[in-house]
């Protein structure tokens, strides 16, 4: 035969642009458009259709000031001619469809002010009638936000130039969208049908091989289709044409076919490229189009993460909260992830992981009853070894993510698969292989994730996460007809309609014994996420040490004086830096307007907790006169207990500082520190191993400044060329002696630091300080250490233990990892010798092996303090910086736990009574991390406890206070077995312990 595909499979797509899609609206009617705009803050429902002024606007017409908001009234009268048929409005606000989500949206309301659904770029229609009444009225209010992208155009995509526009403060003035369409609709179904059964056969031909018979029985049925079809009359012809491709839509899929469980899904970022308060209406469109299309299909099922965004909704919008309430009593709107926020997990600290835990899942069971038995987590950037354990501790079964299909140099060898982390905890997880938490189950999407399956073979279900996300309004109904067409369908990989927990059964089932996955989910991308925007990284780590503080000294109150606990307080502190923790606010990657909010919410949240701080010190130690120190740390400190307030210990309070030659020498009798004319450090001689901590030759506390010109995602990525330019920051403005050490000025580029070195009496930590006045763009600055150790390996501090990683790189997964996130502490050493480098609010190191001047081989740690991305936010980082960090030589693990706590938890000074721990443990390997009452007020006492080691631990907890019973509990708090005697504890085991007082 002759060969007319080519010409047919034109014809089809000439066909369906030109005539078959434009023939689903066969008749349409303008419809009357008023409009009012409002910048700033949006007015309220009940204030826009009361109170503002509405002008007439006609479609064309542009709207819509840079993040300003306009109320569009809409009327119209539907024609008595159309009369029983299916009528819509299309209300396109001037869409642009290759830019989902980052553009303007807007959600229609009754005249009554009720929601109605979201508008977006593949949901601009609002339902009217099934069968309309000749002379009905109809009228909607719609809420347009003039939302946009700051690092690329509508339709663009994303090209990470510098724009003014992430803050209304820089934003453009002019109206940024010009309106499409307001008209009122006649729906043809039947071709609306075609439609859809077209673009399925077409997508899938265009993914079977030309050899395949079965590729060419569906070109001839899609031709015989077209034949049907009278151009004039598309829908006079079009039930003819779907006859022709019956035959072609019902030949079943093959015995082994690839098996995708198809949930929806809206993935939508807290915050990104708009501001919180964006997200809240964000959330309110999407959920009022989820749950009109799961009113119309009884067979949809959707998921939604985030138990802030629930939140959002029910304080918010409690109309749409309510119908989602309803969808979630039916199963079918399923909250999923168990966190407050899909945090980072690289940033986040231990114990903000375990309440964004107990957060989450207490206010799903709360709220509708539900217990979350999964982790939903496709999009953060990177997943800590520490996440296994706190997920088994929360209840959950199962993991989900996808974003290590991110990887840049290494394929991750699977998609189902245990994940093992650092105590030995296990989790069944799945990488959805079709790459995607947001697919439109095109033929692209659902062939690609059956061929790039890694577990074929052995098991042959994945799940695949669909919808819009990020405002773009969540699955739609084209989405729905596709995923019918492809339940049973040759030549394509069955397709069917799922819940979560109904593919984790199937594929838990299916695949009894995956392989197992070690350690931690390393993100081969996004490591500058690691150390953009430092003041926002700031007020996290220092709110996270606050709210540890204002527990444990509440707490030590109301048990000691009966001081009221703060309850309320502390749940709403907690939760602002739970959203804070959200991942692209912690990590640093979103416009302007987001971190300016984030440090305006930490420096509020910082106020109140030292406040909570102040008083419960000052009702503890009311009654006495004494000078105390206040030791919030879980390791004593200048003989001063853990968790206690007493008088410190004497210690030898001499800190020698000399000229040294052309240098200075600092001694406190346990280490010496010299340093050289240019203010950088030389030696650094510990007494007790008498040896030096530096490599021969070398200085130390050195600031380098490299170009920092990833290729995209500017804030996110570190490219590792970024090595290839280094500046040295030796030069000296002025150098002067302080009280404990030298204090050094340098410029640089457009910027100064001064670097101040100290040794405080008696201390094994040699104190740095850099004060930055940044105002470098696209640089990255380091300060490095190189140490005079011969280590295959350093240790980082994760949340509730820490992780080793090489420190060649023999492979390309070592290679990868150039750069490494870490918490307070990290650990370089050989036998018999260590050296630990703490730090206050510092994420990013790189630690590598380096020559050995003379012979054998030192360490090179360097810290990332700050950087200068020029996109989503031009303006990241400028400014001052106050960083602080230190280098403990002689330091085993513990030394390095206990120094990391102590930089991050300084002394307070009080006077008055002593004030002995509330609780303590006997055992130095296992630290007491927090310390409250329970949530449930009940009056007990909550202990939160980790062996820090990496070994075997035995530890007694004791107590200032009677105890009648001790209990095991989980994340939640909620009692799971009585305890009697010490605590017995594996590596790295985390341990909740309830304490009910008599």
């Amino acid at each position: 035969m002759h060969d007319r595909r080519a010409l047919t499979e034109d014809r089809l797509t000439r066909q369906l642009r030109d005539r078959i899609r434009p023939a689903i609206h066969p008749e349409r009617v303008p419809v009357e458009v008023r409009t009012a705009a409002v910048d700033g803050e949006p007015p309220s429902v009940q204030t826009a259709l009361a109170t503002l002024d509405y002008l007439p606007h006609r479609a064309g017409e542009p709207w819509g000031r840079p993040w300003s908001t306009t109320w569009f009234h809409v009327r119209a009268t539907v024609p008595a001619s159309w009369r029983g048929r299916r009528v819509e409005l299309v209300a396109d606000l001037g869409f642009d469809r290759g830019s989902v989500g980052f553009q303007c949206e807007g959600l229609a309301h009754t005249a009554q002010g009720t929601p109605v659904k979201g508008l977006n770029p593949y949901s601009d229609w609002l339902p009217v009638s099934r069968s309309a009444d000749g002379g009905e009225l109809v009228e909607f209010y719609i809420e347009a936000a003039a939302n946009l992208s700051a690092i690329g155009t509508p339709g663009s995509g994303f090209d990470f130039r510098p724009s003014l526009q992430g803050d209304p403060r820089t934003a453009s003035t002019g109206p940024l969208y010009r309106t499409h369409a307001f008209d009122l609709v006649v729906v043809d179904t039947v071709v609306w049908e075609l439609v859809q059964d077209l673009e399925v056969l077409q997508e899938l031909m265009g993914q079977l091989d030309l050899h395949d018979a079965r590729r060419w029985e569906i070109l001839t049925a899609v031709e015989r289709a077209l034949d049907q079809l009278d151009p004039e009359d598309i829908g006079a012809t079009a039930s003819a044409a779907r006859d022709q491709l019956k035959g072609a839509m019902s030949a079943p899929a093959h015995a082994s076919a690839h098996r995708l469980s198809a949930v929806g899904h809206a993935h939508i970022d807290s915050a990104w490229l708009w501001p919180v308060r964006e997200t809240v209406r964000k959330v309110a469109r999407t959920c009022a189009n989820v749950v009109d299309l799961l009113d119309e299909d009884p067979e949809f099922v959707f998921a939604m993460s985030q138990a802030q965004q629930f939140a959002w909704l029910r304080d918010h919008r409690p109309d749409v909260f309510a119908r989602v309430r309803e969808k979630v009593a039916e199963g079918r709107f399923v909250p999923v992830g168990g966190m407050w926020v899909e945090a980072d997990t690289n940033l986040t600290g231990g114990e903000a992981m375990a309440r964004q835990f107990a957060h989450g899942k207490r206010f799903f069971l709360e709220e509708f009853g539900v217990e979350t038995d999964e982790v939903w987590l496709p999009d953060s950037f990177g997943y800590s070894a520490a996440l296994p354990q706190l997920m088994k501790l929360a209840g959950a079964d199962w993991f989900l993510t996808q974003k290590i299909s991110w990887n840049t140099v290494n394929r991750f060898p699977h998609h189902t698969f245990f994940w093992e982390g650092i105590d030995g905890s296990r989790i069944f997880t799945h990488f959805p292989p079709a790459d995607l938490y947001n697919a439109q189950i095109t033929g692209s999407e659902v062939h690609h994730a059956a061929r790039n399956f890694a577990e074929k073979g052995h098991a042959s279900r994945s799940l695949i996460p669909y919808g819009h996300g990020d405002g773009g309004g969540g699955p739609t109904r084209e989405m729905l007809a596709r995923i019918r067409r492809l339940r049973d369908l040759e030549g394509s990989p069955r397709v069917e309609f799922s819940s979560p927990a109904a593919f984790h059964t199937a594929a838990r089932a299916e695949y009894p014994s995956p392989p197992v996955w070690t350690g931690e989910l390393y993100l081969e991308s996004h490591r500058g996420t690691y150390t953009s925007q430092a003041r926002t990284k700031q007020g996290n780590r220092r709110c996270e040490h606050l709210l540890r503080e204002a527990e444990l000294w509440a707490a030590t109150a109301a048990v000691g004086t009966g001081l009221p606990y703060p309850y309320e307080e502390l749940d709403r502190l907690w939760k602002v830096v739970l959203l804070h923790q959200f991942h692209d606010i912690l990590p640093g990657s979103s416009i302007a307007w987001v971190h300016r909010e984030a440090e305006a919410a930490y420096d509020a949240a910082a106020q109140d907790l030292e406040r909570i701080v102040a008083e419960s010190l000052a009702a503890v130690t009311a009654g006495g006169r004494a000078r105390l120190t206040v030791n919030s740390a879980p390791h004593t400190r200048r003989g001063v207990p853990a968790m206690s307030a007493q008088p410190p210990a004497d210690v030898d309070a001499t800190v020698l500082v000399r000229p040294d030659g052309d240098g200075w020498r600092i001694a406190n009798g346990v280490l010496t520190v010299t340093a050289d004319r240019d203010g950088l450090i030389t030696s650094v001689h510990d007494h007790t191993a008498r040896r030096e901590a530096l490599m021969p030759g070398e200085r130390a506390n050195v600031l380098q400044l490299h170009r920092d010109l990833p290729n995209q995602w500017d804030a996110w990525d570190i490219d590792e060329n970024y090595r290839d330019h280094t500046v040295e920051l030796t030069g000296v403005d002025a150098i002067e002696v302080v009280e404990h050490g030298i204090r050094v000025t340098r410029r640089f580029g457009s910027s100064v630091v001064t670097q101040t070195i100290e040794l405080r009496p008696g201390a094994r930590r040699v104190d740095c300080t850099a004060e930055v006045d940044w105002h470098e763009r696209q640089k990255l600055l380091k300060v490095a250490f190189p140490l005079d150790v011969h280590a295959e390996r350093s240790a980082a501090e994760i949340q509730f233990g820490h992780v080793f990683r090489p420190t060649h790189s023999n492979t390309t997964w070592d290679a990868a990892k150039f750069e490494i996130p870490a918490h307070r502490w990290v650990h370089v050493g050989e036998p018999g010798y260590g050296v630990a480098v703490v730090n206050e609010a510092t994420y990013g190191h790189d630690i590598t092996r380096v020559p050995r001047r003379g012979q054998g081989s030192g360490t090179l740690v360097r810290l990332s303090l700050l950087r200068a991305p020029l996109s989503p936010d031009p303006g990241a980082d400028q400014g001052r910086h106050v960083l602080r960090y230190g280098l403990v030589p002689g330091a085993h693990i513990a030394d390095a736990v206990r120094e990391g706590y102590a930089a991050n938890l300084p002394e307070r000074s009080v006077t008055g009574r002593p004030v002995a721990p509330l609780v303590r443990s006997d055992s130095a390997a296992v630290v007491v991390e927090s310390v409250k009452l329970a949530d449930d007020r009940s009056g007990d006492v909550v202990v939160r406890l980790y062996e820090s080691l990496g070994g075997r631990a035995v530890t007694t907890l004791h107590t200032d206070f009677p105890v009648v019973r001790t209990c095991e509990a989980d994340l939640l708090e909620r009692p799971t077995t009585d305890l009697d005697g010490p605590l017995h504890l594996h590596p790295f085991q985390i341990r909740t312990v309830r304490l009910c007082r008599a």
